[in-house]
């Protein structure tokens, strides 16, 4: 039970630093797309950056779950095809919606009451992806 409190702390304290940055504006995200403003580059950046920090200590530390097994990093598979599948679909849905899937549950949280049908749909493509990936070649394992 502590944990999950400590989970929902974590994701409001997402959700304000999202919102107080204006990541979740759709504004912003406009601006970005038409090279108008540094603003989302540079919260991108900082995410890249902060991504690759903290995995780089997690690998040289040799860190742990919550559950004490070991963290394990595996190498990618390189296939264009499935990169370029997936980019496409994600910036589909992200134009569709106007926020990628993380500040879809802050601008649900913020009173945007229609981002639910985003939620929504992301979980069934999701669904419809793990039932269907099985029956096709081997693009996507």
């Amino acid at each position: 039970m502590m944990k999950n409190i400590r989970y929902l702390i974590i994701g409001v304290l997402f959700g304000i630093i999202m919102t107080k940055s204006e990541a979740i504006s759709w504004f912003r995200i406009q601006e970005m797309f038409r090279f108008q403003s540094f603003h989302m580059y540079g919260i991108i950046m900082s995410a890249i950056v902060c991504g690759i920090l903290i995995i780089s200590l997690l690998k040289k530390l040799n860190s742990q779950t919550v559950y004490g097994e070991p963290i394990v990093f595996k190498s990618k598979d390189k296939k264009i095809k499935r990169y370029l599948l997936g980019g496409m679909v994600f910036g589909f849905g992200w134009a569709l919606t106007g926020a990628c899937p993380g500040p879809l549950y802050i601008l649900l949280g913020s009173g945007y009451s229609v981002m639910i049908v985003g939620i929504l749909s992301a979980l069934l493509g999701t669904y419809a992806f793990g039932r269907a990936k099985e029956k096709w070649p081997n693009t996507f394992s």
